[in-house]
């Protein structure tokens, strides 16, 4: 066997070392020995949760175990021979047993006999520790390698089970160490030669304090807050489209960046929006509770979704802040903490009157939802808008001077004449109805880098399958001119080139493509399918233009709806027109009656329209003058007799001349909205004016546009009342109930008549909070050290392990309060120990077996999981380390900060076999450039299909909080970390480096890729196998030269050329080698 192989005996000791037991000369403690016990084997039946209680015994309180019923006492302190429930564990009657047989629970001897002691000794209790505030105990006088309090704590401990701490490792191994656990990146080399070369007292603390202060820290602490968040890209459920959340993710890392306190971190989360003068961080950062999964599915229902919505915020809480599983107090009383079904929606009630819909509607910017302008952002868009009101002004007076005459009262009608309708250039037309497949709005481009064919900006897709702009010309309905076309100049993407283009109308396709491309996408309705040629060069302008009259679209024709789309792919459009011969009498554009009577039988009615022609617009022209001749008659007195038809001829001309000049007012008021706004220009000097005022439109809408925004929680204004929903059950309510705490805790300060979510989260970090502060450095803790002092970091209630270093425990959250809760501080509090700086080696050869060295035991046997830190914290990296690693020691890492979530790499078939049909997350339509190369921390997640690269390496789909990452070991990670394209892409780019800048030889080159990757030398023996397999690889690719080839085009990034296919393909090999030892993808 292995020496390096954990043995049977190894992993059977992981589990009993965790509680850290009391030895059997030790007397044993209710919270260290006996909870544990009771909460796994006793409670679900005779614990706290009075509905499923048995036999009316309790026996998490003393007054329940002790107290005598008909002359039997459940535990009777001191005596065995009285004690019913010591009989029950003892007795070999299955009618009697305890537990019974029928729960699949037993106690093991070692159980019993500290249960047997624990009565024996006089079965005292003790309140669960973590609902005790903590105090400030005394430092341990154990001898210490350091001057840390902390040491202290641990040497104590090791003291009692013959350990001691080891060596201090290599300087080598402790600045990748460190890199790794504040930046999530290894060092340079700089920083390597730069720190060996350091020699002075406070070299460590100053490396320290250089990662610290990198704007890598930010984004390292993140990632583990943003699991706790549940922070995703998407809503979770059903179609999963897309949501704008990543302000939130951008604002976590610049708050750790600066280092704000973790009691503001809290409030400003829980509660910013409630802060006097909330600024935008402070509102940004209530993205934390709009995080939750939502829907918009067809059929769901609304009070059912904001109840399980303000579950999850309730549930969250409780987990991020107190360490309690809370959600198991929604359908009854907790079975094992003093949490009821009440206090858990009294906590509910603080989030159920959250002001967002119970529908997300699909989209990505669903209320509450903060606009985030930036530098001059606001200022530009307030210059725009006031730009466009004055353009308007103006475009509106010049209108008003037009001497018009309607061509279609001409006689004879006029000559057919040259026409250019317009279906979109850098705007759809005013009044125009846009619906888009990403239920969001159509995105514009401004000046894009491969330019335009016309204006500034162009209308552009991005799917996976179809994807389709539904235009809909409200008011300014094209008419078909004789020999007509319509043509829209196209630009398809290089690198993600669509399948087809195509425009729709009236249930008829004409397209571009392959002629069988349509053959497995859907049809739809759509009824009759014409190919009008192959799809355009990618990368190149190219004007589509075809003969309305194969979508049925006849001479003299209104179009009203016009359809364009793409399947698959990336497409840039620009200037869509309708041209050809058409007479002014037929135009719409032209013939003010004409267009008047369009219009009003339209069925939207466009926000573009000022309300006082709303009415007017609305009604058939051939019907405006009745209508109010009609509405003078019904405001006349009524006649007391029927009116003779002469009488009636009277009374409607005398409603005519009161109404006439109304009806004038109304007509002038439209006629002049249209000329100014909609008709072709009547002079240049509308002309001129039209043109400024709709450059003034986009350059509003590109302002507009540009100004990002993120989901923010905030509160109804008249909040709802709250119930306990009996059994969980939303529509089966109970007692109502108010915001407020539960009473096992410290009791909540109200700063007003009903509690606020302020009052909340101020009373979550208030000094004599017993949870927030223990549950925080634990979690850092385990952040650092890869298990937290108490190991179940989720659960700090009756269920979890006992802390390890209860102390220990209580200093830290003391100290953090008292520090102002300094998160900095505490994170180099812990780097700065002898713990977290000693060797993962120690004088002990082998992992397995008993025995001791000079008195003290073998640490691999004694404590297998290193919790008694009697070496160095030896874990393996998270997902986004493994893959930043890779990428920044090859040299294509991007580290840009900040942004939208990028899509990376990712192999075929993740998203599809989840998604629905028109989710607009359903086809995967990989990012390009430098996007690739992005920190893991900005890939998009999608929760229904997370990025392959991380949960392979134990992400989670962030559906719910995660406050610690399990680390499995499987052979899918070995084939990513050999064959993923991102990683070998990685091996040739640092492939190159090496040739590049290693030297001038193998043995330079070799020894310099080694140090790049793990920041030492390699020894002898590693020199000696990385020189044979170089040379191996070399043979190889020699007798295969177009294998060097494939191998080196791996990914976008292209080879340099620095060495021939060969030599670098040979290279590739080696990085590859490198950046799969085990060593690698561990953090020493």
């Amino acid at each position: 066997m292995s020496p390096h192989r954990p043995t049977l005996i190894f992993l059977l000791t992981a589990a009993t070392l965790a509680t850290v037991p009391a030895s059997a000369q030790d007397k044993p403690t209710f919270n260290r020995d006996i909870r544990p016990i009771l909460s796994e084997n006793c409670f679900a039946c005779h614990g706290f949760d009075s509905k499923k209680r048995e036999a009316d015994l309790r026996l998490d309180t003393p007054e329940g175990a002790f107290t005598e019923t008909d002359g039997i006492f459940p535990i009777k302190p001191g005596d065995l021979t009285k004690s019913e429930v010591w009989q029950r564990i003892i007795t070999t009657d299955e009618d009697d047993l305890m537990p019974p047989k029928d729960s699949h629970k037993k106690l093991t001897q070692a159980q019993k006999d500290t249960l047997k002691r624990w009565i024996e000794q006089g079965a005292t209790y003790q309140k669960h520790w973590a609902f005790e505030s903590p105090a400030l105990p005394p430092i341990p006088s154990a001898q210490a390698p350091s001057n840390s309090p902390i040491d202290a704590f641990l040497a104590a401990r090791q003291n009692q089970d013959r350990l001691n701490f080891a060596d201090e490792a290599p300087k080598e191994t402790l600045i990748r160490r460190v890199a790794f656990t504040l930046t999530g990146l290894p060092p340079t080399l700089a920083e390597v030669d730069a720190f060996l070369k350091d020699t002075s007292p406070k070299a460590y603390e100053a490396m320290v304090d250089r990662y610290m202060q990198s704007p890598r820290y930010g984004e390292e602490m993140a990632k583990h807050w943003l699991d706790v968040a549940r922070y995703a890209d998407t809503h979770g459920l059903h179609l999963d489209n897309e949501r704008t959340m990543w302000a939130y993710r951008d604002w976590v890392v610049r708050a750790f960046n600066a280092n704000l306190p973790f009691d503001q971190f809290t409030v400003w989360q829980l509660a910013g929006d409630l802060l006097p003068n909330a600024t935008t961080d402070q509102i940004t950062a209530t993205g934390f509770s709009r995080c939750n999964v939502t829907t918009s599915e067809g059929g769901a229902i609304d009070e059912e979704y904001r109840h399980l919505y303000a579950i999850d915020r309730a549930s969250t809480l409780t987990t991020a802040w107190m360490g309690l599983t809370g959600g198991c107090a929604q359908c009854h009383d907790h079975k094992y903490d003093p949490l009821t079904t009440a206090e858990f929606y009294s906590l509910y009630a603080f989030f159920y009157s959250g002001a967002d819909p119970a529908m997300d509607k699909n989209i990505a910017t669903t209320e509450p939802f903060q606009r985030l302008p930036k530098d001059n952002q606001q200022k530009t868009l307030e210059a725009a808008i006031q730009a466009e009101a004055e353009a308007l002004k103006a475009l509106d007076a010049s209108a008003q001077n037009v001497a018009y005459a309607d061509p279609a009262t001409l006689k004879p009608a006029p000559e057919p004449q040259p026409s250019t309708q317009v279906l979109f250039d850098d705007a759809f037309p005013i009044g125009t109805d846009v619906r888009n497949t990403s239920r969001n709005p159509s995105a514009w481009v401004s000046a894009p880098d491969y330019g335009t064919k016309s204006g500034s900006r162009v209308l552009t897709h991005t799917g996976g399958q179809l994807m389709e702009d539904v235009i809909t010309l409200a008011l300014t309905p094209l008419t078909v001119p004789e020999s007509p076309r319509i043509s829209v100049w196209a630009r398809t993407d290089p690198q993600s080139p669509p399948r087809v283009l195509s425009i729709v109308s009236g249930g008829r396709r004409v397209f571009w493509g392959e002629e069988n491309a349509l053959a497995d996408i859907p049809a739809g309705p759509i009824t009759q399918v014409t190919h009008a040629g192959p799809l355009p060069k990618p990368g190149t302008w190219t004007q589509l233009s075809f003969d309305p009259s194969v979508l049925e679209l006849k001479v003299g024709s209104r179009i009203s709806t016009l359809s364009i789309q793409q399947y698959g792919g990336i497409v840039a459009w620009d200037l869509c027109t309708l041209t050809g011969n058409l007479r002014k009498s037929e135009d719409t554009l032209a013939s003010f009656s004409l267009w008047w009577k369009a219009v009003s039988s339209g069925k939207k009615v466009s926000a573009d329209v000022p309300a006082d022609l709303l009415k007017p617009l609305t009604t058939d022209p051939a019907k405006h003058t009745k209508l109010h001749i009609a509405d003078v008659r019904a405001k006349a007195p009524k006649p007391a007799a029927p009116l003779t038809p002469e009488e009636e001829a009277k009374a409607v001309a005398a409603a005519k001349r009161e109404a006439q000049p109304t009806i004038d007012k109304e007509r002038e008021a439209l006629l002049g909205f249209y000329l100014a706004r909609i008709a072709h220009p009547a002079n240049e000097d509308i002309a001129t004016k039209r043109k400024t005022w709709e450059a003034a439109k986009v350059a509003r809408s590109t302002a507009d546009y540009a100004i990002s925004g993120t989901f923010v929680f905030r509160d109804m204004e008249t909040p709802r009342e709250t119930f306990v929903a009996m059994r969980g059950q939303y529509n089966k309510l109970g007692d109502k109930v108010v915001p407020s705490t539960p009473a096992f805790l410290p009791k909540l300060a109200q700063s007003t008549e009903r509690a606020s979510r302020l009052d909340l989260a101020k009373w979550l970090v208030a000094p004599e909070h017993p949870l927030t502060s223990r549950v925080t450095v634990n979690r850092f803790w385990q952040q650092i050290f890869g298990i937290g002092l108490v190991k179940t970091s989720h659960d700090f209630g009756s269920q979890s392990e006992p802390p390890s270093h209860a102390e220990l425990l209580d200093y830290l959250a003391v100290s953090f309060q008292k520090s102002g809760w300094d998160i900095k501080r505490l994170i180099k509090e812990l780097l700065m120990t002898q713990a977290f700086r000693q060797d993962c080696k120690t004088s002990f050869p082998t992992r397995s077996g008993s025995g001791s060295d000079n008195g003290l035991e073998n640490p691999f046997y004694t404590d297998p999981e290193n919790r008694l830190l009697a070496r160095g914290p030896r874990i393996r990296l998270d997902a986004e380390q493994i893959r930043d690693n890779a990428l920044f020691v090859s040299g294509l890492i991007n580290l840009e900060v900040g942004g939208r979530g990028v899509r990376t790499y990712q192999p075929p078939n993740i998203w599809e076999p989840v998604g629905y049909g028109d989710s607009n997350t359903r086809y995967y339509l990989q990012d390009h450039g430098p996007s690739l190369y992005r920190r893991s921390l900005y890939s998009f997640l999608k929760r229904t299909a997370p990025p392959p690269f991380m949960s392979n390496f134990d992400a989670p789909n962030r559906e719910q909080s995660c406050t610690r990452r399990e680390r499995s070991n499987t052979p899918l990670q070995a084939l990513q970390l050999m064959n993923d394209v991102q990683h070998f892409e990685a091996a040739r780019a640092l492939a190159e480096r090496t040739l590049q800048e290693g030297g001038k030889d193998d043995a330079a080159r070799l020894n310099w890729l080694f140090r790049t990757v793990l920041s030492r030398d390699p020894d002898a023996q590693e020199s000696t196998m990385l020189t044979a397999a170089l040379l191996k690889q070399r043979e190889l690719y020699k007798a295969d030269p177009a294998a060097a080839e494939k191998a080196i085009h791996t990914g976008e990034s292209k080879p340099k050329g620095i060495a021939s296919p060969i030599e670098t393909a040979s290279w590739t090999l080696m990085a590859n080698l490198v950046l799969n030892l085990d060593e690698t993808v561990m953090r020493n």
